[in-house]
């Protein structure tokens, strides 16, 4: 699913706009709910990684340190995405 489609999919859920994760459109994996507040996006923790590695052609390493400290690490309010790490 392309952002625009996202976009529109996620409106189904909440009446604010949601923000995304820039970069990882392909590991989004739908919505979040939380008692009391508004869904927010969610994303496939490992497959955020992947997309590091082959788009910007970082190691495993590295991605992974990139990750947490630029994605996971960049908190934007109440709306911020969550990273899943998923079993398999």
């Amino acid at each position: 699913m392309d952002r625009d489609g996202i976009v529109e999919w996620a409106q189904e859920f909440t009446t604010e706009d949601v923000l995304l994760a820039d970069g990882f459109d392909g590991a989004f994996i739908g919505m979040c709910e939380r008692f009391g507040m508004e869904p927010v996006a969610a994303y496939d923790r490992n497959r955020c990684i992947e997309i590091l590695v082959q788009r910007d052609e970082m190691t495993y390493e590295e991605a992974e340190e990139f990750f947490t400290v630029n994605v996971i690490g960049a908190w934007v309010g109440d709306g911020t995405p969550v990273f899943l790490t998923l079993t398999s």
